[in-house]
């Protein structure tokens, strides 16, 4: 599984070149502070300001990585770990994240480099017109001798911060968490659970199905996919999808599920979107989940009813 890791910091953008990689630099750096906290106010040193002992001076590169606000602006070989030893089988990227919208957005970047085991980053909530910064670290792959210099984006998706979801810490202001598993796929069926539970004081109603809404990357709601119960796409085994009214007291939680196929039958109107808004039950607060849906030309997504997790 992909570690994740919330990552922050400030400063203002620069223009990104082209879309290939950044070439590592060939030295560990020193020791930098940890990032984790959008300061209140911009930086006040320029980037001619004076850099500490040991610190190497990035190299300018044409060909930064930019995808959808993120930026690669430096990657060097090696890492700092917690007791400040370099690991120099590391290569690390630092990396910027510029939110255009008009309200908070919460950032799951994920990178690659060859030769190194992949690495996601979330990172936010970033403010409007903000641009915050972080770091991230990959290992080399095992076995393998001959990693690549430069680390590249694989995907970059966003959603608004009030509609994140939280498996864990505080309990949201609904009272309940809305979230899903990492899901599984064979011979072009796709399988992803849907989470519910409720961490309030008290009891919390769910009638049938959640509401479901498809978003594309873009942040459109996609029309023209028809929302059905599971059965009428897959049948997957288990306890009967039957839709029916349940109430969780505090602690208890619900499983529910979406299915589809990536069944291409036609050329061209092929449906791929990266986001799911879910609400629990009808009026509820919308939470937005990547279940990234490749719903080929099927017009269909299956939802199974809520049911008690025993």
């Amino acid at each position: 599984m992909l570690a994740l890791l919330a990552l922050a910091g400030c400063g203002t953008a620069e223009p990104g070149a082209g879309t290939g990689g950044v070439r590592a630099e060939a030295l560990c750096p020193s020791k930098a502070p940890r990032y984790g906290e959008v300061p209140r106010a911009r930086p006040t040193a320029t980037a001619d300001a004076p850099r500490p002992p040991g610190t190497p001076t990035p190299v300018p590169s044409s060909t930064s990585t930019v995808q959808d606000g993120v930026r690669i602006t430096r990657t060097y070989a090696g890492a700092i770990d917690e007791e400040g030893v370099c690991r120099s089988s590391s290569l690390t990227a630092e990396f910027e994240v510029t939110n255009p919208a008009t309200h908070d957005m919460t950032y799951t970047v994920v990178f690659d480099a060859r030769g190194y085991t992949g690495a996601s980053r979330v990172v936010g909530p970033v403010g409007p017109g903000r641009t915050v910064r972080g770091r991230v670290a990959m290992s080399r792959s095992y076995g393998d001798t001959a990693g690549g210099t430069s680390v590249s984006l694989m995907s970059v998706r966003s959603i608004p911060s009030a509609e994140a979801p939280a498996p864990g810490g505080l309990c949201p202001a609904s009272g309940v968490r809305v979230y899903a598993d990492e899901g599984d796929a064979a011979m072009g069926l796709r399988v992803v659970g849907l989470h519910l539970e409720n961490c309030g004081k008290e009891p919390y109603a769910v009638d049938g199905r959640p509401e479901l809404e498809i978003i594309d990357a873009g942040h459109a709601r996609v029309e023209g996919v028809r929302i059905l119960p599971s059965a009428e796409v897959a049948q997957l085994g288990g306890p009967p999808d039957v839709a029916r009214a349940l109430t969780l007291r505090p602690g208890e939680r619900a499983l529910s599920g979406i299915v589809w196929r990536d069944t291409v039958q036609a050329v061209g109107g092929a449906v791929n979107a990266p986001y799911l808004r879910v609400r629990a039950r009808v009026g509820a607060a919308p939470v937005m989940l990547t279940p990234e849906l490749d719903l080929g030309t099927t017009g269909r997504l299956g939802v199974q009813a809520w049911r008690k997790e025993q």
